[in-house]
């Protein structure tokens, strides 16, 4: 069942899943209004400050629905002292302002953006909603940055654990096909680590769902089939038609990527048990027919 048209607040409305969000949620006549950081241009804009803790209350008077998803891209920037505090800073400082009007506006629902860093390395265990947090920089991130959300108060929160999402011209997936396309892709490092990925499209089609139901707490969005990073690129090599002889070596992406390079190189396999429990169906739950979707619509 569609969701009645509603009015729907999003931050971080710029970056790839909440341009995808709002083009989506408009397209399904809801109303939905923007918060930017800068003085607003148009009337669906609403400002606000993470960093001093301001938001514009009265404009968002009488909101059913609140999405955060603003937050320091982890894979934009090696990871030197001054970027983690960014990450780390990012999430905290804009989540608890969220927080705080989300307690005062009282929506129906407050969607917060997390991640499957939360579970740290898994190797080949799988791990659902229920496990707890990693031991790892990115673990310790997702761990306050979700108490951050659960700051809001009275209201339905749901907290978005997202896996790697896929779309082909952006994200980990939109730097991978240059090099595929040429012939030059392979698997990173032994291959043998675990990817827990999602389409684009099923990420927001989950969380719509999310928008409608009364699920709450911390909700994984990956698939239900997440593969090796060797099966992923293997698979990416047969939908581009090319081969994938060129592995790159850890100590390489070590180099390249410092401190990112532990969620290149390390394992998460991450289920969807609360959406898949729910009745959630996804329209890709398999990687290869995706990637062969992702292609031919690129």
């Amino acid at each position: 069942m569609a969701l009645p048209p509603q009015r729907i607040a999003i931050t971080g409305a710029t970056g790839m899943i909440g341009a995808a969000l709002l083009g989506h949620l408009k397209s399904e006549g809801h109303t939905v209004q923007k918060l930017v950081r800068r003085k607003p241009i148009s009337s669906d804009e609403v400002f606000w400050d993470p960093k001093r803790g301001e938001i514009d209350l009265a404009s968002l008077e009488g909101v059913d629905a609140l999405i955060h998803l603003a937050g320091a891209n982890v894979g934009d920037k090696r990871w030197s002292k001054s970027y983690r505090a960014e990450i780390l800073n990012s999430r905290l400082l804009g989540t608890t302002t969220i927080a705080n009007a989300v307690t005062q506006l009282k929506p129906s629902v407050f969607i917060s953006a997390s991640a499957i860093g939360w579970y740290g390395e898994t190797g080949n265990r799988a791990v659902t909603e229920s496990d707890r947090p990693g031991d790892d920089f990115l673990a310790a991130v997702c761990k306050e940055w979700e108490a951050a959300a659960d700051l809001a108060k009275d209201v339905r929160t749901v907290k978005l654990r997202t896996g790697l999402v896929l779309e082909p011209n952006s994200g980990a997936l939109g730097k991978m096909l240059p090099l595929f396309r040429l012939g030059l892709g392979g698997k990173l490092g032994s291959g043998r680590q675990w990817w827990s990925w999602i389409t684009l499209h099923d990420q927001i089609r989950a969380i719509c769902y999310l928008l409608e139901s009364d699920i709450s707490g911390a909700v994984n969005l990956t698939s239900p089939n997440p593969a090796t990073n060797q099966e992923f690129t293997s698979a990416l090599a047969r939908a581009l038609r090319r081969p994938a002889l060129f592995p790159v070596p850890s100590i390489a992406l070590k180099i390249v990527l410092g401190g990112f390079s532990t969620e290149v190189l390390g394992s998460k396999r991450v289920l969807p048990q609360k959406l898949t429990d729910a009745g959630f169906v996804f329209d890709f739950p398999h990687l290869a027919p995706a990637l062969d979707a992702l292609i031919e619509k690129n």
